[in-house]
């Protein structure tokens, strides 16, 4: 008689608690799963912080390796994904003082700097449908571009509540900033970007910034890793 194989465990059907207690025991379906689940907004917050792709992934896999250190500290008054998203911003406001620091001592020493943002704007490896058009393309880089131009406040503001879906409540308990303070700052962005951008740009926002496909592949892997689970 030929044994069947088991079914994979469906994580999706863990609660936060649950999925959290698994991470601690160091279960890599549950870490792999936390990962896969996470990935795009985080890579999304940190980029709308630091505005460099490969600063924004250093962030996400540092943030990575605090949380599942400390994940049996999770208590479930939030959301697991809202407890990733503040350690990310935690991790990348962190970066960014630090090499906010380092360009006054340079100034300070006479060194010219180059445009340290020159990559912010690259796509993920995540290929395009052979049906999205080339105006479409087009749409997303200029979106892309002017959401750049945002000043901090506002930028990390549009990802979480425009791009990333969460209410204003959820990205205010993220960025620790009262709700009237976020729904200003949305509304002060969008109009920043009315002013440059057409209407249908919107249509493009759930495709801007992707961090999917080999590049949320590549992340599960060195956070598995370097918790010591390959």
């Amino acid at each position: 008689m030929v044994r069947q194989s088991s079914p994979a465990f469906d994580y999706r059907s863990l609660s936060d608690a649950d999925l959290a207690r698994r991470c601690a025991a160091r279960d890599p379906g549950a870490i792999s799963h936390v990962i896969a689940s996470n990935n795009q907004r985080l890579f999304r917050t940190a980029w709308s912080i630091l505005r460099s792709r490969p600063d924004a992934e250093e962030a996400v896999q540092a943030a990575y390796l605090s949380a599942f250190a400390n994940i049996g500290a999770f208590e479930a008054r939030s959301s697991l994904s809202t407890w990733l998203t503040r350690i990310v911003v935690n991790e990348a406001l962190g970066r960014r003082r630090a090499e906010q620091r380092r360009r006054r001592h340079l100034e300070r020493e006479g060194v010219a700097l180059l445009d340290d943002y020159r990559d912010a704007l690259m796509r993920g490896s995540e290929a395009d449908a052979p049906d999205v058009t080339v105006a479409r393309e087009q749409i997303r880089k200029l979106l892309e571009a002017a959401v750049a131009e945002l000043p901090d406040p506002f930028r990390t503001v549009f990802v979480l509540r425009e791009i990333e879906g969460l209410s204003s409540e959820e990205t205010a308990d993220v960025l620790g900033l009262p709700v009237a303070t976020v729904k200003t700052r949305l509304f002060r962005s969008r109009r920043r970007l009315q002013e440059t951008l057409a209407p249908e740009v919107g249509a493009a926002l759930s495709g801007a910034f992707p961090f999917a496909g080999s590049d949320c592949a590549a992340m599960a892997e060195r956070v598995l890793a370097a918790l010591g689970l390959q």
